[in-house]
């Protein structure tokens, strides 16, 4: 995990429900995991920062910049924060304007896939967390000695008639 400043977390908090309709938009994109599985984080606190999205297993930092941005001042503080996470955290730092979000939501998506490459990441759990046993799908088969279930054990529910039916998947 990157260091962090304590203090930060409260204001990522607000922010999160603060958040720009840029940023919201962008949001929609990538949350649960949409983009190549991988998961991003929005207003993460990073370092003494606290970035718009950051995607942990690219260590990719997206900042979508509003029009306070433009300001010289602004400017060379975002210059400086994207040193730091660059040279101190070693992270990548994109950068959009809300414009290229609200107006261009397909070729912003298109540079984020670029940067995180096309190839998802490994989705499958190196020890499967559920394994099914032979036979009909699974159902009432044994769970002998070792973990796995006797002849008539089912899932709490099964054959209840609920018609509700546990589903895992990996």
């Amino acid at each position: 995990m990157l260091p962090y400043l304590v203090q930060s977390k409260e204001h990522a908090r607000v922010l999160r429900k603060a958040m720009t309709d840029a940023e919201l938009k962008l949001w929609r994109m990538i949350r649960k995991k949409q983009m190549n599985g991988l998961q991003f984080y929005r207003q993460k606190p990073l370092g003494t920062y606290i970035a718009d999205f950051y995607c942990p297993a690219r260590k990719i930092v997206i900042e979508v910049d509003g029009g306070q941005h433009y300001e010289e001042k602004k400017i060379k503080k975002d210059e400086e924060r994207s040193k730091y996470l660059q040279e101190k955290l070693g992270l990548k730092v994109l950068r959009f304007t809300n414009l290229d979000v609200l107006q261009n939501l397909e070729g912003v998506v298109e540079k984020i896939m670029q940067e995180v490459g096309e190839t998802p990441i490994n989705k499958s759990p190196s020890i499967p967390l559920f394994q099914r046993g032979r036979g009909e799908g699974g159902r009432g088969k044994s769970k002998e000695k070792g973990g796995r279930r006797r002849e008539g054990e089912g899932i709490k529910g099964e054959g209840e008639g609920r018609g509700v039916e546990r589903i895992l998947s990996l």
